[in-house]
């Protein structure tokens, strides 16, 4: 099945918003059968655009005492970073059959993927793997969630009071 095709409620049914989705319709759908119809809301593009300068300040005003860490490397580490910090993120496991291996499959893992962590406990390893924010990965919903989370850690990192790095993109944009 293809993506989401444009309708227009008229009070009584749904139409195809122009002559272009009409022709869609016709080609995916055959009259007399039953389909079923779920909302999709896009993201909006000023939104993405906002976090993403929102996440830049953040990282251009980290403290001093973040410098030479990882997730300090630019802003898409920080925002890597924020991510698995709130739980955004896959996680790997393996179990090791000595501390002494977790620690070499560490060492092994953790160049793979910049924007990942590795812990080590004992004997497991764990690798975190932040989500992807694309629009094809993360609908409006998660997305607004996702960022609110990120730009609270975020403020929380630096600093200052919540809402801060958010107002503070909003007036640079």
């Amino acid at each position: 099945m293809s993506g989401p095709v444009l309708l227009q409620w008229n009070g009584e049914a749904f139409q195809p918003a122009n002559r272009h989705w009409a022709r869609e319709c016709d080609k995916r759908f055959v009259v007399g059968e039953f389909y079923t119809l779920a909302e999709h809301n896009d993201r909006s593009m000023n939104s993405h655009r906002h976090y993403f300068a929102a996440v830049a300040d953040a990282w251009r005003n980290l403290p001093e005492q973040y410098s030479g860490l990882p997730f300090a490397e630019s802003a898409e580490h920080l925002r890597a970073y924020a991510l698995i910090k709130k739980g955004y993120c896959d996680t790997h496991t393996i179990v090791c059959s000595s501390k002494a291996e977790a620690k070499r499959l560490a060492a092994f893992i953790r160049p793979i993927d910049a924007f990942s962590a590795v812990d080590v406990k004992e004997a497991t390893v764990t690798r975190y793997v932040a989500k992807s924010q694309s629009m094809k990965a993360m609908d409006k919903q998660e997305f607004q969630e996702s960022k609110t989370a990120v730009l609270d850690f975020l403020d929380d990192l630096i600093g200052v009071e919540r809402g801060t790095t958010q107002r503070n993109a909003g007036a640079a944009a």
